[in-house]
C-alpha cells in the first residue's frame, strides 16, 4: 500500500507558505531579513537563552548562520523549520523567534519552538507569539498533532503551553547533557482535536 502525504487546510501538500506578517494582538510574527543579524545576536547570543536550549550563547557567525537557515528556512521535508521574526506591534526591532520544526510529514507532526529576549521577558509575549505558530499549524498547515519540548527547569516555558491548554505528555530524566550537566526534558503536546475542541 502507498503512503499518503498528509494535505494542509486546503488540501494540498506542501502546503502553501502563510501569507506574512502574522498579527497579534502586540506583536508581528514577519520574515527574517539579513538585516536582522544584531538583533538575533542579542538575545541568541545571551547565556540565559543558551542555558535551557544545551548550547553555547551564539557567536556573531552563528548567529549570522542561524539567520541565513532561517531566511532559506522551507516546510516540505522532516527536519525543515519555519521561523519568524517576532517584533513589537509599531517597532520592527526583533526581540525573539518562534518556530515550527516539521517532525514527521506522515504523521502530520510540527514541534513548537519560542523564545523572547530576557529584556521583554513577563510581558505574554512568547505565549502570543507560540499561541499564533501553533494556530497556523492546525488552521492552515495541516498538522495533526503539535510538541513541545521544554527544559524541566524552564518554568515560564512550561506555563506557555499549559496556557496554550496543551498536555503534558512527559518527563525525560537526565535525556541530555551539555557541558558536562545533565538535562531533563517535559513534552507537552496539543491535538487537532484538542486544540479545535
Amino acid at each position: 500500500m502507498e503512503a499518503r502525504s498528509p494535505t494542509s487546510a486546503t488540501g494540498e501538500w506542501p502546503p502553501s507558505p502563510p501569507a506574512l506578517p502574522l498579527l497579534t494582538a502586540r506583536l508581528r510574527l514577519r520574515a527574517f531579513r539579513a538585516a536582522d543579524h544584531d538583533d538575533v545576536h542579542a538575545f541568541q547570543g545571551l547565556p540565559d537563552v543558551a542555558r535551557y536550549l544545551y548550547r553555547d550563547p551564539m557567536s556573531r557567525d552563528e548567529a549570522g548562520a542561524w539567520l541565513a537557515a532561517a531566511i532559506a528556512g522551507r516546510f516540505v521535508a522532516d527536519g525543515d523549520t519555519l521561523r519568524l521574526a517576532v517584533t513589537e506591534a509599531g517597532d520592527d526591532r526583533v526581540i525573539g523567534s518562534v518556530q515550527l520544526r516539521l517532525a514527521s510529514v506522515p504523521a502530520r507532526q510540527a514541534e513548537l519552538g519560542y523564545i523572547v529576549a530576557p529584556a521583554h521577558a513577563g510581558r505574554g509575549y512568547a505565549g502570543e507569539a507560540a499561541a499564533t505558530m501553533r494556530d497556523l499549524a492546525f488552521a492552515q498547515l495541516g498538522m495533526h498533532r503539535v510538541f513541545a519540548r521544554i527544559d524541566a527547569e524552564n518554568v515560564a516555558s512550561i506555563r506557555v503551553c499549559e496556557r496554550l491548554r496543551m498536555r503534558r505528555e512527559a518527563h525525560l530524566v537526565e535525556n541530555d547533557c551539555w557541558n558536562g550537566r545533565w538535562g531533563s526534558e517535559v513534552v507537552y503536546a496539543q491535538l487537532r482535536r484538542e486544540w479545535a475542541g
